[in-house]
């Protein structure tokens, strides 16, 4: 694409490349399954109060964001980064506006994560950071392959993962099996040089070039989600009613919810209150959720002191 030259096309509906990642993973590395099996257990106990979280106040995570661009475009401005930060201090602190949207029978679940989330100030080195790379490409698209996590593949490499929350946008992001996608993340267990998750620019923040209906920042808020182990509310189970996401507060739905639902959308005999189709876990757009539940809060304490324990020592 030319220079000057905007791609100004944008997915109908939200698309997330984490379970395809995941599912590679575990064909490809035995030691994935394993981890993540202790990883499940461990979630099991917290979500089922057999295990009482130790955490107390707010885990502040450092952010590492690698702006990896073609075009000059791609190379979004650190206002839109700040926003982007932003948006997921409201989001896991309970603190967003349109948290008062989430219909009635379901705000006494809302959930305060505890976490906050700030741009890393040293750099491995022990250096003083604006907590942002920027890398200029070859590369006009990345798939979900990884490349875009090594410099050797046109990306740039991880910063420890141990200590930072590696978080790549890119020019635009497409697989051949899905198309388009907004983003994905690595689940918590999974290698370390590849640990972290992956936002196409045109869907970071609220500003610059982020583009609507994914233009307020909820993309980033759904896949740190994953990134400390929540799935999706459907299960992942091909838009049957069999699978679930290990949360026993939010209904089990038939499948993922596009644009904006009205309340109540019924599926999987979850009637009368249906799908909770307001969670940052569903694939609405980004004016359409508002929420994490008390069980995928208790998800989340489980990943903070099990597999991402380090980040309550930094």
């Amino acid at each position: 694409m030319p220079e000057n030259e905007t791609d100004e096309t944008t997915p109908a509906h939200r698309v997330c490349g984490t379970m395809p990642v995941h599912r590679r993973l575990l064909t490809e590395d035995p030691s994935y399954a394993v981890a993540r099996d202790a990883v499940e257990n461990r979630a099991f106990a917290f979500e089922q109060g057999l295990r009482t979280p130790a955490r107390v106040g707010v885990t502040v995570i450092p952010v590492v964001v690698h702006v990896v661009h073609h075009t000059s475009e791609q190379d979004i401005g650190d206002a839109q980064i700040l926003s982007q930060i932003d948006v997921l201090n409201q989001d896991y602190r309970m603190l967003n506006a349109d948290v008062s949207q989430v219909p009635t029978v379901w705000q006494p679940l809302v959930a305060d994560c505890r976490i906050e989330f700030r741009l890393a100030s040293q750099d491995p080195d022990g250096a003083p950071t604006g907590g942002i790379t920027r890398t200029r490409t070859a590369t006009d698209t990345f798939g979900m392959d990884d490349a875009i996590k090594f410099t050797s593949g046109g990306g740039q490499d991880a910063w420890p993962a141990d200590q930072y929350l590696n978080f790549w946008v890119a020019p635009r992001l497409e697989d051949p099996s899905v198309g388009e996608i907004l983003g994905y993340a690595q689940f918590p267990g999974g290698p370390t040089a590849t640990d972290g998750v992956v936002i196409a620019h045109t869907f970071v923040g609220t500003t610059g070039t982020a583009r609507a209906p994914f233009h307020l920042g909820r993309t980033a808020t759904h896949e740190v989600g994953h990134w400390l182990n929540l799935f999706h509310i459907w299960g992942d189970d091909g838009q049957g009613c069999s699978g679930s996401d290990f949360v026993a507060d939010t209904p089990n739905a038939g499948g993922p919810n596009f644009g904006t639902p009205a309340f109540p959308h019924v599926t999987c005999n979850n009637a009368p209150d249906g799908d909770m189709f307001v969670n940052y876990m569903d694939y609405t757009d980004d004016v359409g959720m508002f929420m994490f539940t008390q069980g995928q809060a208790a998800r989340m304490d489980a990943t903070l002191e099990g597999p991402r324990s380090s980040f309550l020592t930094l």
